[in-house]
């Protein structure tokens, strides 16, 4: 159980009736002592959602992925964009592995299916804002599984971004403070071929600068430091 006297929710789903259901729960909960919460605010697009973030700075957001002007997804990326730092609880029709995967990659704190909402959302409200992960217990385990198969480990990234041998001494120099001039002299090879690598470098790991490089090549341990 939460120890905070109040939760400051918004609840964002296209379909007025489904809001409504959802506004009898969290009152039959606060009758029950279960929950109290204070909903200041709905919203029925993305644009809305955002808004409301801004206006009001919720503890917790209840959002379906569907909605009629814009998606979950698009929803998640934009708050973490204006760097919401309140949970998120997803609600959704959805039970298929690649849609919750997708919204806890994009920042979801928990994923609720809408046909289990009366038995699940009082739990789920209470492990989230414990800051803790939740997912329904049918589907934590193929869950984890997907994630296995489909989560993007530091080596299988670095295969996937063809850095060179050469590529990967250019970015260990460059990680020493070592500039253009001095990496030629090291690597024995022109200027020209220095700048040629640099750009490659840039290309394959979507930087703009040595320094976005050397950040980038550290966390797929391409270099250590």
């Amino acid at each position: 159980m939460i120890e905070s006297n109040e939760i400051s929710a918004l609840l964002v789903d296209d379909e007025v009736c489904f809001r409504q259901g959802i506004r009898n729960l969290l009152d039959f909960y606060s009758n029950q002592n279960s929950l109290a919460i204070n909903i200041v605010g709905e919203a029925n697009s993305v644009d809305r959602l955002v808004k409301l973030t801004v206006e009001t700075s919720p503890d917790l957001i209840l959002l379906d992925l569907e909605l009629a002007v814009g998606n979950g997804i698009t929803a998640l990326v934009l708050l973490k964009e204006i760097s919401y730092q309140g949970k998120i609880l997803i609600l959704s029709g959805h039970q298929e592995e690649d849609w919750i995967f997708r919204a806890m990659q994009a920042g979801a704190s928990g994923y609720v299916f809408k046909s289990k909402i009366a038995t699940q959302l009082c739990e789920a409200i209470n492990t989230v804002m414990n800051s803790d992960i939740y997912l329904p217990s049918e589907v934590a385990s193929r869950f984890f599984k997907y994630f296995q198969n489909h989560s993007e480990s530091p080596l299988r990234t670095y295969h996937k971004l063809r850095i060179t041998d050469r590529e990967k001494e250019v970015l260990r120099l460059l990680s020493r403070g070592v500039s253009n001039e001095e990496i030629s002299k090291n690597l024995y090879i022109t200027s020209a071929t220095v700048k040629a690598h640099l750009t490659s470098i840039f290309k394959k790991l979507k930087v703009s600068n040595r320094s976005q490089a050397i950040v980038a090549a550290i966390k797929l341990e391409i270099i250590s430091i």
